[in-house]
């Protein structure tokens, strides 16, 4: 890396320096939400073998059932909405 004369750092327009960093702040974002994508995966895996458990119960509680698959079905449509999300964001290039 070479530095840039002082005139020209000093002459530097804060929408110069935004334009600079636009994309370390695009992955940061990309990076954030893959991150709760990694989230959502390991919430789902979890509700998966609560729903499991519940089913194996010798009485079976059908209200906690029905709320562990709703809690799936939310995880994975939110999964799903992050996967459009980035790929219209940052894949469209």
């Amino acid at each position: 890396m070479k530095l840039k004369p002082f005139k020209e750092l000093i002459a530097m327009t804060a929408e110069l320096k935004d334009k600079a960093l636009a994309p370390i702040r695009a992955k940061q974002v990309q990076t954030r939400a893959e991150l709760e994508m990694s989230k959502l995966d390991e919430q789902m895996v979890t509700l998966e073998a609560n729903i499991q458990e519940l089913c194996a119960k010798k009485e079976i509680d059908f209200n906690a059932l029905i709320k562990a698959m709703d809690d799936l079905a939310l995880a994975e449509r939110r999964k799903k909405q992050f996967e459009k999300i980035l790929a219209e964001l940052f894949l469209a290039d």
